[in-house]
C-alpha cells in the first residue's frame, strides 16, 4: 500500500501593524512590520493556525518574512542647504529645489 501525502507549514500575514517599517534583506524593496500565524496546510488546505511569537517584517514583493533586527537601517537623507529630511531617493529638494 502507498500513501501520498502533500502537505507543508507556511506564514500568512494576521494584520499590517506598520506599513513601510523597513527595507527587504532579499530584494531591498519596503516591507511591512506584520503579525502573522503560521499555517499548517494539507492538500493545500489550511488545517491548523497558530500565532507567531514576534511581529516581523513582511516584503509584499518577494513574499519573505524576517525578523526586524536583520532589516538594514533606512537612512535619512538631509539637504545641505535648508536641512530638512529629504527621501534618499531623490535628486533635488522638494523644499527648496536645490540639487542633493
Amino acid at each position: 500500500m502507498f500513501f501520498f501525502l502533500a502537505g507543508g507549514l507556511g506564514q500568512q500575514v494576521r494584520q499590517v501593524l506598520k506599513s513601510g517599517a523597513g527595507k527587504c534583506i532579499r530584494c531591498g524593496s519596503e516591507a511591512d512590520l506584520v503579525d502573522y500565524d503560521k499555517v499548517l496546510k494539507l492538500f493545500f488546505v489550511p488545517v491548523w493556525r497558530w500565532p507567531g511569537k514576534d511581529p516581523a517584517l513582511h516584503c509584499t514583493e518577494c513574499d519573505l518574512f524576517f525578523p526586524q533586527s536583520l532589516s538594514p537601517p533606512i537612512s535619512l537623507a538631509r539637504c545641505r542647504f535648508c536641512d530638512r529630511v529629504v527621501q534618499p531617493e531623490f535628486r533635488f529638494c522638494p523644499n527648496c529645489g536645490s540639487s542633493l
